[in-house]
């Protein structure tokens, strides 16, 4: 029982959900201890307990075991969770493995025209994953693996199920033309090179009025150093000894050779 389908479940390209999983792949898969341990009874929202503790993402590894990340992944198709819940696992932003497993059963689950509108949005988040692949572990993106699940046939051991291609839905008027980020990032980019040539001409300005007020400036500057060299040179020959303000004294220029120490007449000895 723990193996089957829930009870009124829909089909899924005209088979059970489960069936989309490679019949050697879900056998290891019901066989590993993780299954059998930790994936018993559980519901959309106690899934998310264990999805959240997922480090990597991948298939199989090692002598053919099945990943905890692909394990999950047989869960949601054997409970098949409502497209709200789904949503709401997207836009879990904190959760990186939480909306690598939701996008991946999306793909699967979802019509061509709803994969693209949902999952090229995620084409935007740059975050690292780790690839748990046979030999050992990788580092991709969201947006890569996003990329390799909206163009490969084979993604994580398991083979996708076909779509339509995005020109083959363009041309029907199922969607419409997908905008570009890199073609916004160039035609904005070449805005901005046309931008600077009248910002360059004006911060090229603006240099040399800054240049011709650093030179005035610097004028001046010389021109006071040497007004006060002028100064310095004048009084430079002035003297500095008080002999001046002893000649304004009242004694007159007489008493300036008298002695002030006390003197013996000879006519005294």
């Amino acid at each position: 029982m723990a193996n089957t389908t829930v009870r009124g479940a829909q089909a899924i390209h005209s088979q059970n959900p489960q069936f989309l999983v490679e019949t050697v792949i879900r056998n290891r898969i019901y066989e590993s201890s993780f299954w059998k341990e930790h994936c018993f009874a559980l519901t959309a929202e106690s899934l998310i307990d264990f999805a959240i503790k997922i480090r990597a993402v991948g298939g199989v590894y090692g002598n053919q075991k099945p990943t905890e990340f692909l394990c999950l992944l047989l869960k949601l198709l054997q409970i098949q969770p409502e497209k709200e819940i789904l949503i709401e696992y997207l836009q879990a932003d904190e959760f990186k493995y939480l909306r690598a497993l939701a996008a991946l059963y999306i793909r699967m689950t979802f019509r061509a025209v709803e994969v693209y509108e949902i999952l090229e949005p995620l084409l935007k988040d740059y975050r690292k994953l780790r690839y748990r692949e046979q030999t050992g572990y990788s580092l991709t993106y969201i947006d890569e693996f996003v990329d390799r699940l909206l163009n490969e046939d084979r993604v994580c051991d398991i083979i996708l199920p076909r779509i339509s291609k995005r020109a083959v839905l363009e041309e029907n008027g199922e969607l419409t033309p997908r905008q570009s980020r890199l073609l916004n990032a160039i035609e904005g980019k070449d805005e901005e090179d046309t931008r600077p040539s009248h910002s360059r001409g004006s911060s090229r300005s603006s240099r040399s009025a800054k240049a011709s007020m650093s030179d005035r400036s610097n004028d001046r500057s010389r021109s006071a150093r040497a007004a006060s060299t002028d100064g310095k040179d004048d009084s430079r020959y002035v003297s500095q000894s008080p002999v001046a303000s002893r000649s304004a004294s009242p004694m007159g220029s007489e008493g300036r050779f008298r002695s002030r120490s006390r003197s013996i007449s000879p006519d005294r000895v």
